[in-house]
């Protein structure tokens, strides 16, 4: 896949990025865990669904962080993260002005930054959330959420409490008119060691639901 440079808040960010099929393909932003922990877009988990929505046709950006590989700046514990991730979605719709569907996914540390983007972007039409760290960071900001989407965890996270995760999908789904589903994959744990296969199965699965209904109401 292509390699990209584009510019961030603290200079060139580095990224991966693959063309949509159609001039109004569907965008997708991948965001990796942290970087703390040696997080990055060539993680496994990330290039897993970068290639899932490669595989439907989303214009998909991955990229590296600040501080990551050849990105420029230095970790800022999320702020300046999320600033990164806004870049990273201008750029990606710079190139699909022509899209018709918007789409945020991000793992850990990753899954947080995604879901206060979510909360800054209208535009976002659904999400993914991979393993979010529910019992590290505060998701109070989820007041009301937005947008439906999908929270994947494994049911042998080491890192995340399985109840933490069940109280943020319970949260989230007291909003009127939108419908957050958890999937729980039996046997995984925060790394989805043997099950990124699986991991990708589900997130196809859901895409399909997903963008069935919305392209159903579209033609009402």
């Amino acid at each position: 896949m292509p390699e990209v440079i584009f510019n961030g808040p603290e200079g060139r960010l580095e990224g991966r990025y693959s063309p949509g099929k159609e001039p109004d393909s569907p965008i997708a932003l991948i965001l990796h865990p942290g970087p703390q922990h040696g997080g990055s877009m060539n993680n496994r988990i990330v290039h897993a669904l970068y290639h899932t929505f490669v595989r439907r046709g989303f214009a998909s950006l991955r990229f590296n962080f600040r501080g990551v590989g050849r990105s420029q700046g230095s970790f800022s514990r999320g702020e300046g993260e999320l600033s990164d991730a806004a870049s990273a979605l201008d750029w990606l719709q710079a190139y699909n002005q022509n899209s018709r569907e918007c789409w945020i996914t991000g793992v850990s540390f990753g899954a947080w930054i995604g879901m206060q983007l979510l909360m800054r972007r209208p535009e976002i039409t659904g999400f993914i959330t991979v393993a979010p760290p529910a019992n590290v960071y505060d998701f109070t900001f989820l007041a009301p959420c937005p947008s439906s989407g999908l929270v994947i965890s494994g049911e042998r996270d080491e890192s995340v409490p399985q109840e933490s995760v069940k109280k943020l999908v319970t949260k989230l789904n007291q909003q009127k008119d939108i419908t957050v589903e958890h999937r729980v994959l039996p046997g995984a744990n925060h790394f989805f060691q043997g099950h990124l296969e699986e991991l990708s199965a589900n997130v196809d699965q859901y895409l399909s639901t997903a963008m069935g209904t919305a392209e159903t109401e579209a033609t009402r």
